[in-house]
Formats: structure tokens, sequence, C-alpha cells
């Protein structure tokens, strides 16, 4: 799989770390619920089959966080961009 990075160019995805959902917002510590939530946040994930957003890590690269729109039945990457570019989701 190939992964393009704005800043890098196509590169191969071994240069890359999956971190996961590109999607998920981390809970409110404050909130009353917040252990709750967070056992949520951190165990509880969907595997979905089809289009998702991912957050990459180029590690041999630029070493910036990517979000990475890819179909995870076939690997087709769509886009890719900088998580710092707006709001992941």
């Amino acid at each position: 799989m190939r992964i393009d990075c704005p800043y890098c160019g196509s590169r191969d995805a071994h240069e890359f770390s999956y971190l996961g959902d590109a999607t998920l917002s981390r809970p409110d510590p404050s909130a009353p619920d917040a252990a709750a939530a967070f056992h949520d946040y951190v165990y509880l994930r969907d595997n979905p089959a089809g289009a998702h957003s991912e957050l990459w890590y180029h590690a041999s690269g630029c070493r910036r966080w990517l979000v990475v729109s890819r179909d995870t039945l076939t690997h087709a990457v769509t886009g890719t961009r900088f998580a710092c570019e707006g709001d992941a989701r």
C-alpha cells in the first residue's frame, strides 16, 4: 500500500505508523462519567468495512501526523492531509 504524504510525496506504508480512527474525540476528563467514557474510548472500537478516516504518523519521513482516507476493504487510499489542517473529524 502506498500513502501520498502532502510533504514527501508517495511513500510505502512501511514508512508510517498507524494510530487508529481519526474521527474519535477524546472524552472530557472532568465529566462525571469520565471513567466509563475513557473505558469506551480506549477499549470499545468499531472495525468499519469501507471508507474510513485514519491517523498515520510518517515516522521515516517528515515526522508529521496525517489523516488518511482509506477504504478498509480494498486498501485504496482516496486522500491524505496533515492532521493539523482543520478538524480531524
